[in-house]
């Protein structure tokens, strides 16, 4: 069942899509989405479809300035602003009822940079933080290479002040406290470097688990990585969920 949801979030109106199993009170997985992505992403696509045939429940929705969403994603992109949108996301999916508290969250790209920094908050919510999967996430923004500054058909050309300004971070910090965590990251990307996810491993609790994806790019474009991503992220929201228990804070 697809549910087209609303929500606001800092006074920016968001739109996003809940799909849920048949069955009563499922538990939840939100998606974060990549810089310049958006809920169609593939990722997210893919997960909507194959944790509801696992009696999940997904919502994949638009950051502020993407997709469908109000906002302009040269004025109101920053990953401190991202983390607002996630956190309210997740909150107002929670009060709708519609699902259990159990909780675990998906980012991708920048995506999984969001889930990093609000990582700290959802534990102090009124849920039950099971676990994450996050692909070629960066912790350090400077380790980042080859800005996308050109434009786009969803944007105009991006100024070097509009990383400078808005997307300058060091979130290492906060993954010290990430536990049942899978991490996908190709040794070949040429925008997040692999060692970023090597030092999220280092950092985080167990359980975890890392994937190094041979000759994978960011996009994740080989269809071997793609089937080992559909697989193993499934069988590690299972394993999350089935464990049931809050992840030490």
């Amino acid at each position: 069942m697809t549910h087209d949801i609303e929500f606001m979030s800092q006074g920016f109106s968001l739109k996003g899509i809940l799909d849920l199993p048949e069955i009563k009170n499922p538990p939840l997985v939100v998606g974060s989405h990549g810089l310049e992505g958006s809920k169609e992403s593939a990722k997210q696509q893919v997960l909507s479809k194959l944790l509801v045939q696992n009696n999940i429940a997904f919502f994949r929705f638009d950051h502020r300035g993407c997709g469908e969403s109000q906002g302009d994603f040269l004025k109101d992109t920053s990953l401190e602003k991202r983390t607002s949108d996630f956190i309210n996301a997740i909150q107002h999916i929670l009060n709708l009822g519609k699902t259990s508290k159990d909780l675990a969250v998906f980012g991708s790209s920048m995506g999984g940079a969001t889930c990093i920094n609000a990582w700290d908050t959802l534990l102090q919510m009124d849920t039950t933080l099971c676990g994450a999967v996050l692909c070629s996430a960066p912790a350090k923004s400077k380790t980042i290479e080859n800005i996308p500054m050109d434009a786009n058909d969803n944007r105009p050309a991006l100024p070097l002040s509009f990383f400078k300004d808005n997307l300058l971070f060091n979130i290492l910090d906060k993954a010290k406290n990430l536990s049942n965590v899978m991490i996908f990251h190709g040794d070949a990307d040429q925008i997040v470097p692999v060692s970023n996810a090597h030092d999220i491993y280092a950092r985080a609790k167990e359980p975890k688990q890392l994937v190094i994806h041979k000759e994978g790019d960011h996009q994740m474009t080989c269809k071997k990585d793609q089937a080992q991503f559909e697989m193993e992220s499934v069988a590690w929201f299972l394993r999350c969920f089935k464990k049931g228990r809050k992840v030490p804070s």
